[in-house]
């Protein structure tokens, strides 16, 4: 990890919306005032767009910060959900008892109604955020509009905000959604920032992470802007990977060309030439893959994506039979009494030490077969429903993960080397190259190493998706279940989609008793550790004795 080097006592580059690090841009500044000014002027319906990643999120979370304490918010970010799931998200997060049939609107209507008239004699405000909703299907955009219905002579009984990218604009241009275009009385789209502010943007994310010194100069700062359009998330994306690359180069200052590496690493082909073509589009296309398979990778995490940027051809039926070297190995994966030098290993076999001959080996793990003809590994992998993992941390995170990864290595020369590291035990890990696996010592492994890592894993809820407390979804039921066989304790109510307290409290315990990064919240580290304890099928890299 950077930040002791860099003298900050957190990532500042972080994507996870995180209201202390909002930077109030005059764009900013304007769209928190108009929901500010839908929620305590009564202005009924507000509507909020903006292209990816210029940070619609961070502002609703400091706009919750901001609510008078005479409001009750409902919150919904799951755009999933039918007319009448939608209402009894909103009973839900308002604590109002759910009527005897979920599936009638008319009777979830009538107990909202009742809940706002309520409210409304007792001096206090309801408010209903709505994220995502360009995702929302017509029926549901159309019981939104007819919430608006629920009224006294002098005013509404509901505040709602609508949050969404610019399609929700071009949906509410409908011919068929008009009544509800109509009844929006504030509207903002929020634009990616300007040149100044980005250079204003950075150095503020720097001071918040507890930064006195002056990383990224100003000419490092346009370059960032150009690369980036001004979109806050890729910024920080480019950002982190940048200091990242400074910190394995022993540099305390990030420069353009470090800036245009990491940019080159994050977009995978020459930034100026994706400038040239770029679009929304691109924009959008490349947030979605960081949201989906960045998260907190490393500089140079996005070469595991293409497994055809590098190296000979692998047939796709056929086992990598190049000659080993004289050096001690492990047929099979049986473990051999000598240990080998690992820089030595990868020197000697350097041909078979690309990324594509490692996704070869992680997917014989897996015991599936990898398609040299795919240029995309990870997509290939989400065909037998797994996924692609980008960490940077240590071994001991990937022991507690247990399954074999992807690592990133560089020889004294400076060469990176693609390996698999495929056992692991107190002294030493086991190799994987070709169809042999060689046993190294440890220290071998940390010498070589900094820290980058991918893995495969499969989520048995499906799909990739990180859960939060206070959120509503309807596999929240699968964590308390989990949960509760692993601890022995029954996490009541056991079918709930909410995501409480309790079941929080159970989630920080876990995660304390299995070392990991005590949050709270449930992510793919989380769900990787439970189902390892759940025993679910997946090759493992600690062997059972």
């Amino acid at each position: 990890m950077y930040t002791s080097f860099f003298g900050l006592n957190e990532e500042p580059f972080s994507i996870t919306p995180n209201p202390r690090y909002l930077y109030m841009s005059e764009r900013h500044t304007e769209a928190l005032a108009h929901l500010i000014y839908g929620i305590k002027d009564s202005g009924g319906f507000v509507q909020l767009t903006g292209e990816v990643g210029t940070g619609k999120t961070t502002l609703i979370r400091s706009l919750l910060q901001r609510l008078p304490g005479n409001a009750d918010v409902a919150l919904i970010l799951n755009p999933q959900l039918s007319a009448t799931e939608f209402l009894a998200a909103i009973l839900e997060e308002l604590g109002v008892p759910q009527p005897g049939n979920l599936n009638s609107l008319q009777a979830l209507t009538y107990a909202l109604n009742g809940f706002l008239l309520k409210n409304h004699s007792q001096g206090r405000r309801t408010i209903l955020i709505v994220d995502e909703a360009q995702n929302f299907a017509i029926d549901v955009l159309e019981q939104i509009r007819l919430l608006t219905n629920l009224e006294t002579a002098r005013q509404k009984l509901l505040q709602i905000t609508l949050i969404g990218q610019p399609e929700l604009r071009t949906l509410l241009a409908r011919t068929d959604l008009r009544q509800l275009a109509q009844r929006i009385t504030g509207r903002y789209h929020l634009e990616p920032l300007s040149q100044a502010d980005t250079e204003e943007y950075i150095h503020h994310r720097l001071r918040v992470a507890g930064s006195n010194k002056n990383i990224f100069p100003a000419n490092t700062c346009r370059e960032l802007y150009r690369l980036s359009g001004g979109v806050p998330r890729i910024i920080n994306v480019i950002a982190d990977r940048a200091m990242l690359g400074a910190y394995t180069q022993d540099e305390h200052e990030i420069n353009t060309r470090l800036v245009r590496q990491a940019a080159g690493e994050v977009f995978g082909e020459d930034p100026d030439l994706r400038r040239n073509k770029n679009s929304w589009l691109y924009v959008a296309a490349f947030t979605a893959l960081a949201i989906l398979l960045i998260g907190t990778a490393s500089f140079t995490a996005l070469r595991f994506i293409s497994a055809n940027t590098q190296g000979p051809a692998v047939a796709a039926t056929e086992p990598v039979t190049e000659s080993p070297t004289t050096l001690p190995v492990i047929e099979n994966t049986d473990i051999a009494p000598e240990l080998a030098s690992l820089e030595e290993l990868i020197v000697a076999n350097t041909s078979i030490t690309d990324t594509r001959n490692a996704f070869v080996n992680l997917f014989t793990l897996w015991g599936i077969t990898f398609d040299s003809e795919s240029s995309l590994a990870c997509e290939q992998a989400q065909q037998h429903q797994l996924f692609c993992l980008f960490q940077r941390g240590s071994l001991a995170q990937i022991q507690q993960l247990n399954r074999p990864v992807i690592l990133t290595l560089q020889d004294s020369t400076g060469t990176k080397h693609e390996v698999v590291l495929a056992t692991l035990s107190a002294s030493s890990a086991g190799v994987r190259l070709g169809n042999t696996t060689y046993e190294v010592p440890i220290s071998d492994i940390n010498a070589l190493w900094y820290g980058e890592y991918l893995l495969l894993w499969k989520p048995q809820i499906g799909i990739i998706k990180s859960f939060y407390p206070g959120m509503r979804d309807p596999d929240v039921p699968w964590i308390r279940k989990s949960l509760a066989k692993i601890q022995g304790e029954t996490i009541n109510p056991i079918n709930s989609i909410l995501f409480d307290e309790t079941l929080e409290a159970h989630v920080r315990d876990y995660q304390v008793t299995r070392r990991l990064n005590v949050d709270g919240l449930v992510g793919q580290q989380t769900q990787i550790v439970i189902n390892s304890d759940l025993g679910v099928s997946a090759p493992r890299l600690i062997r059972a004795n």
